[in-house]
């Protein structure tokens, strides 16, 4: 039996890596990630899991897109090299500190799903990260109605 589809959303600033950047190169690694609970949930991740692609820091924040979980977690590189802005002296090859996984487009949405929207849908999604004060983790669980329910509002 095969572990059941789950769902996440991930956070990029487009003016560093966009829907349209991933658009072009098919598939990217998740690197730069340096949260202990965001990495938590990388580990997670499984090859096929869907991912809501959401653009931060920006204009207008939101849902811009659909990806795909392309391999599951594997150990940052960017850790160990000293002239990376994620470079950790506490990580060693032997014992990583972080992990990423790969990411694969799978379309760009009609129009970004702005995170005022969402927000006002609050009480629709139930408990959800992206709308809880004070989160401002890069990777998110989704549940499969909150996933639905998003994507509905294309």
């Amino acid at each position: 039996m095969s572990p059941r589809k789950r769902y996440w959303l991930m956070k990029t600033e487009p003016d560093t890596f966009s829907i349209d950047d991933l658009a072009k190169v098919k598939t990217e690694p998740w690197t730069g990630v340096r949260n202990y609970q965001a990495r938590n949930h990388m580990k997670e991740m499984q090859v096929g899991d869907g991912v809501l692609f959401y653009h931060s820091s920006c204009e207008v924040p939101g849902i811009a897109g659909v990806a795909t979980v392309a391999a599951t977690a594997y150990p940052d590189p960017t850790q160990f090299e000293k002239k990376s802005d994620y470079y950790d002296p506490k990580s060693s090859r032997e014992q990583p500190r972080w992990e990423m996984v790969d990411v694969a487009f799978e379309r760009k949405l009609k129009r970004v799903i702005p995170l005022e929207e969402i927000k006002s849908h609050a009480e629709a999604l139930g408990p959800f990260a992206l709308t809880q004060r004070g989160n401002r983790l890069s990777v998110l669980p989704v549940s499969a109605a909150q996933w639905k329910f998003l994507l509905s509002l294309e």
